[in-house]
């Protein structure tokens, strides 16, 4: 019996739970580090600006926060329409429809003062110089953390090539954006490619702090009753849970390739999925289609992450990045 109590005690509470992680970064400094009070980051394009979701929770519960993608000049998006469901997912032609950096600067980024939590901005471009001018626009920003880089754009000049199809562009604009940036940078991978991880190590070699995979899956629906594509663009990007066991697997490729922290992304709707990641090998995790159907799920998952770690006695969440390997 006194060896059942002692064996009862030393259980792990909720209190003892540690679920900070931290996304080393290739510069020297510490200071450079993104630490977060839990893995939990927006998937850009998701949820707005953060505004979106405040009458649902306070997002300052969320390990870091991405903003909507920013482009140099204002974009208006694609025509309509530009999002069709599927029976598990999304897919979405929206045309990276945001304000433009100036107007970011002025209009997004002061409200991003009331939250505590690490601010990432999404940026995209359809040159190598559009990636340049806003790295420029937002180095030194108080308000920023670091940037993700979008590289699932057409490269425009270069004959409509997607850039993040070739380690080779992958490796080129993110050597000039850490050139520029000083901050944290994170290289958002797409995923329409033979081996992902040829562009996660062209990421690295470049210095960036972390990849970010996977973006959309190309694809598209069509209308039966019309006989035409259902997207006025006809093609459009999937997410939603479709897509999780594609990014887990491609998570699970690049971890012992690289040596940068990843952060996982596709399909997330709950606590078992952000775990599933983990253990693959994602350092953090982002949200993002679930917020369309559940605003307030952010919350929700770090309470079920929470009855994962007290059920398997799991003090500090790290300790799993890669368990799985």
């Amino acid at each position: 019996m006194p060896e059942k109590q002692s064996k009862l005690e030393q259980k792990i509470t909720k209190a003892e739970l540690n679920l900070s992680v931290v996304m080393q970064s290739q510069q020297k400094s510490k200071q450079n580090n993104l630490n977060l009070k839990n893995p939990l980051i927006t998937a850009s394009g998701t949820c707005g600006n953060g505004q979106e979701l405040a009458n649902f929770y306070d997002i300052n519960q969320l390990g870091a926060f991405t903003t909507k993608g920013i482009t140099v000049k204002a974009q208006s998006g694609n025509q309509t329409p530009r999002i069709a469901e599927t029976s598990a997912g999304i897919i979405n032609s929206i045309g990276l429809e945001n304000p433009g950096v100036e107007n970011f600067i002025l209009e997004v980024l002061p409200e991003t003062k009331e939250y505590t939590l690490p601010i990432l901005a999404n940026i995209s471009g359809y040159s190598e110089q559009d990636f340049e001018v806003l790295a420029e626009k937002l180095e030194g920003r108080e308000e920023l953390a670091g940037i993700e880089v979008n590289l699932s754009c057409p490269n425009i000049k270069g004959g409509g090539m997607i850039f993040g199809t070739e380690p080779e562009k992958v490796y080129q604009i993110t050597k000039k954006v850490r050139e520029i940036y000083s901050g944290y940078i994170i290289v958002k991978l797409t995923p329409n490619i033979t081996d992902i991880t040829t562009t996660a190590l062209a990421a690295e070699a470049a210095g960036a702090d972390a990849v970010a995979m996977i973006n959309t899956l190309s694809a598209m629906k069509i209308d039966i009753e019309a006989q035409k594509p259902l997207l006025a663009n006809t093609f459009g990007g999937l997410s939603g849970p479709a897509v999780r066991p594609i990014a887990v697997k491609m998570v699970y490729q690049t971890f012992k390739k690289i040596d940068i922290p990843i952060l996982g992304l596709g399909g997330v709707k709950n606590g078992s999925d952000v775990i599933e990641f983990m253990l693959a090998g994602a350092t953090a995790v982002g949200i993002g289609t679930i917020n369309m159907t559940d605003p307030a799920a952010g919350p929700r998952i770090i309470k079920e992450v929470e009855e994962y770690m007290l059920k398997h006695q799991i003090k500090d969440l790290s300790s799993i990045i890669g368990a799985a390997h």
